[in-house]
């Protein structure tokens, strides 16, 4: 079948500006009447002759209304004054980036998206009013909803919801009206694992599936048969599995369901590793007669190896999976997607994937994945773990995590074709990424390093005619300079993201632009966006 297209997103760049006022129009002064015709007077005779009586005098005549001056003329508005972007404090160094012209990859509508347990549908957070602003901000996207509990969900359709261990109709409903208001469509897990127990079956899965398929519509964008299915020898089928197994266990719930609802849309495997020897094995197997998305999910690795400085170094293992991941996708012809991403296992190492580098990582992590060819990232979420993007409390949504404000910075710079970039910044850790969007031109520049400011020249491929750029950084009150290790007080362009999505940043800073040049600091632990049109 072929790959299904995302849903479009919005471009976040928007720049008001207030209308002149018009002049006024003058009050005419109305005249007034002045006087009166002289009144007749019939003479009346008397009974004794006397003559008639003399004319009234005239009476005064009224003097004419002064007319009302009129109001001072309006001045017209004038353009708010240029913000020049501050001198960084510390040491600063020259560094070079030549963006080409040529097209180097996409990020494209439904890029970004964020990985929800199968388990919060039992939760208010699909129902809570604060969540649709946080998954709006970053635009139209992709929502997973897998993970473990998966496999510990059993469709149950008569079932009253927000029931442990079932899904219902209610569940699925609540979830459809949330994708319907906030643009987003889904991905969506259905339990393999039960199989083992007879928890579930083909059957079951195919009766949750026409329910999803029936409320979700356009939405749906795929189903996925299980999670992480390698792991299984060592909890649901100990000592009897391997990925042959797994194939053809997998054929006959997919059978089963595209036999009641034939336009369904798999894909799979959703493996957490292994992907040498179970995910390349599996697209084999499939092709894309059987699936529209291969899956694969990432981390940097064990929570016990997180720290900072490790999280923004360079992720050697992520560019050897993409790598495969490209080709071996392309060679059935299929799409692929990471729809689960973390920083470390395990619900990440608190301290580290919560920390202010988390948002610097994440912007290099979408990135290098865009220019390796995949249709997007799904970004771990749920509950108060370290690596979740947003917070809740059983349901209640508490608020943006730092690596939210990485990912929000991404999706301002809009969508499109990812140019090829050329930089020159010595040893220093610093990336940078150019898109050439519908508007014009975005550029992401990401200095991770603790102490070097960069004073950056940019040449361009063509022509620009305005340049404006904002900055993401980390100050704690009582500190000089932004801290990697830092939990909070983040920001863009001065502003945060309050817990509803309201986010309101200050004036972009004005940067002089020479047709094809411009220069532009980016400080030390910051992430800039430049845009040109």
């Amino acid at each position: 079948m072929a790959p299904r297209t995302l849903n479009p997103r919005f471009s976040t760049r928007a720049l008001s500006r207030r209308q002149l006022l018009h002049g006024f129009a003058a009050v005419a002064a109305s005249s007034v009447l002045t006087g009166c015709g002289a009144a007749l007077v019939r003479s009346i005779s008397s009974s004794n002759g006397a003559p008639p009586a003399p004319p009234a005098p005239p009476q005064p005549t009224t003097p004419p209304a002064t007319p009302p001056a009129p109001p001072p003329p309006t001045p017209p508005l004038q353009p708010p004054v240029p913000v020049t972007q501050p001198l960084p404090i510390g040491a600063i160094t020259s560094a070079s980036l030549t963006i080409s012209s040529t097209a180097a990859g996409s990020f494209d509508p439904g890029f970004l998206g964020l990985a929800y347990e199968k388990q919060s549908l039992l939760t208010p957070i699909f129902t809570d009013s604060n969540l649709p602003g946080l998954f709006q901000r970053l635009g139209p996207g992709v929502l997973r909803i897998g993970g473990a509990s998966v496999d510990q969900s059993v469709w149950t359709a008569d079932g009253p919801g927000h029931t442990p261990g079932q899904v219902a109709p209610p569940d699925v409903d609540a979830l459809a009206s949330f994708l319907g208001a906030t643009g987003w469509s889904c991905i969506y897990g259905i339990n393999l694992g039960g199989s083992a127990t007879g928890a579930t079956t083909p059957a079951l899965a195919a009766a949750e599936v026409a329910y999803v398929a029936q409320k979700l519509g356009s939405m749906l964008l795929g189903v996925e048969l299980g999670n992480e299915c390698e792991t299984y020898g060592s909890s649901f089928y100990p000592n009897n599995w391997s990925v042959e197994i797994f194939e053809a266990l997998w054929q006959q719930y997919r059978s089963a369901i595209v036999a009641v609802t034939p336009g369904a849309h798999l894909c799979g495997p959703a493996a957490g590793s292994n992907l040498d020897t179970w995910t390349l094995p599996f697209g084999e197997y499939v092709t894309s007669d059987e699936i529209n998305l291969l899956t694969q999910h990432h981390t940097r690795g064990p929570a016990s190896n997180a720290s900072v400085d490790d999280l923004v170094s360079p992720d050697a293992a992520l560019s050897t999976e993409l790598l495969m991941l490209h080709y071996g996708a392309q060679s059935i012809d299929v799409p692929f997607r990471i729809d689960a991403l973390s920083s470390y296992d395990d619900g990440g190492a608190p301290g580290v994937s919560n920390s202010y580098a988390s948002a610097l990582w994440v912007i290099d992590t979408i990135f290098q994945t865009a220019l390796a060819g995949a249709a997007g990232v799904n970004l771990q979420c749920g509950g108060q773990q370290a690596a979740t993007a947003i917070t809740d409390n059983n349901g209640i949504v508490l608020g943006p995590q730092p690596v939210f404000y990485g990912a929000l910075l991404a999706a301002m710079a809009g969508t499109g074709s990812l140019l090829s970039t050329q930089l020159s910044a010595g040893m220093l850790n610093v990336t940078a990424y150019a898109l050439q969007t519908a508007d014009g031109m975005s550029v992401l520049l990401v200095n991770k390093d603790e102490t070097e400011n960069l004073d950056l020249s940019i040449v361009l491929p063509q022509a620009m005619s305005s340049a404006t750029l904002q900055q993401m950084t980390q100050l704690s009150a009582g500190a000089s300079m932004p801290s990697l290790a830092a939990l909070s007080s983040i920001t863009i362009q001065g502003a945060t993201v309050a817990t509803n999505g309201a986010f309101e940043p200050g004036t972009s800073y004005s940067l002089t632009l020479n047709g094809t040049q411009l220069s532009c600091y980016v400080p030390a632990l910051s992430a800039v966006l430049v845009q040109l049109t």
